[in-house]
């Protein structure tokens, strides 16, 4: 074999091995915490309904999307493995110094949550509020265990490491990939209780889509988010004031929200009919709370729509906060931040309409 020709080879060869290393070494960083959920579930068949939720490891939630390693250097770690109706205050915490810690240090250029359906919106607004960074956090679940004939989990997981490392996710805030569609934390909800179309945002719709790992968007959150927040936690931060949530209805009896008002909570979201509306008598008891030192938020068990301030009810002769167009869980998570930093109720009004 002629010597030059042979040595154009091993060049080729060098360059093609450089080329390989240089890609890998140009991956982004993507850090998968797994909380449990129904992406971590089984069931007995691939065609009922009954299944366990969270019985896989993150280890093997990873293992069972092998092309992952195509878009992305992925490390995983395991937060809890529960249902997410189990989710707690303690978790959400843990997210959060989680997550700041990884960007502070540089270990992560993303970040993915695997987590059940039930309480994601609410995990994905508190780390919108909480997290000190501009870098994505994507959360994602499966309406399926991956048992199911047609499970989503692997799909949702692919398509949620592609926006995690895609360079126009930086700077949206935290978000919501599921079926194909890309939610901002805040207006996000969860819409139906077995589709796997489960969530929409119906003031605003999905900011984004992701088509097996093609990412695009459309718009960006309307609020402010992540880092720009008031609202980031100091490290030493153990727990959160306790803020409880009634629900109205027609003929609700007043002494039951009196009760509750008097269990030494720190602050009461009312999710009233209509816009927030409470009854007259309800009314009564909230003022009487909100007067004697309790921070009471007007929300609605309507699922669009603003709750206004001074409308029907005098939001400034009670000392009430209206929760704009925040559902009553994230007017709960919001108000526990605000309390947790001791702020009078015009600068907690003022952080429902910027946040």
């Amino acid at each position: 074999m002629n010597k030059k020709f042979l040595n154009k080879i091993i060049i080729c060869h060098i360059f093609l091995l450089l080329s390989v290393s240089l890609a890998a070494v140009a991956m982004p960083k993507i850090s998968v915490l797994a909380t449990g959920g129904t992406i971590a579930g089984s069931g007995a068949s691939s065609t009922g309904s009954a299944y366990k939720a969270a019985v896989s490891p993150v280890e093997k939630v990873i293992a069972a999307v092998p092309e992952l390693s195509n878009i992305a250097k992925i490390s995983g770690e395991q937060i809890c493995n529960i249902s997410s109706q189990d989710m707690k205050v303690e978790y959400w915490l843990k997210l959060a110094a989680r997550i700041n810690q990884l960007f502070r240090l540089g270990l992560a250029d993303g970040v993915v949550i695997t987590h059940g359906t039930d309480t994601m919106e609410e995990t994905a607004y508190f780390l919108n509020l909480t997290v000190a960074y501009d870098k994505p956090v994507i959360l994602t679940g499966s309406m399926r265990p991956g048992s199911a004939l047609s499970a989503d989990g692997a799909m949702n997981l692919y398509n949620a490491v592609a926006v995690a490392a895609a360079p126009n996710s930086i700077n949206k805030g935290v978000m919501v990939v599921m079926n194909d569609r890309v939610y901002s934390a805040r207006g996000v909800k969860k819409c139906d209780t077995i589709n796997p179309a489960a969530f929409s945002d119906q003031e605003n719709g999905p900011i984004g889509r992701v088509n097996y790992g093609k990412v695009s968007f459309n718009a960006r959150p309307d609020k402010r988010h992540t880092y720009q927040s008031a609202l980031k936690l100091g490290i030493f931060t153990a727990s959160l004031p306790e803020v409880a949530i009634i629900y109205g209805y027609a003929g609700i009896n007043s002494e039951i929200v009196e009760a509750i008002c008097n269990t030494g909570i720190k602050g009461l979201v009312y999710a009233g009919v209509g816009n927030g509306n409470p009854s007259e008598e309800v009314l009564a008891v909230l003022a009487k709370a909100s007067e004697n030192g309790l921070t009471v938020v007007r929300a609605s068990r309507v699922p669009g729509g603003p709750v206004t301030l001074d409308a029907e009810v005098d939001d400034t002769k009670y000392g009430f906060i209206v929760s704009d167009s925040l559902t009553p869980q994230k007017s709960r998570i919001l108000l526990m931040l605000a309390l947790q930093k001791n702020l009078a109720k015009p600068a907690i009004q003022q952080l429902f309409f910027d946040y």
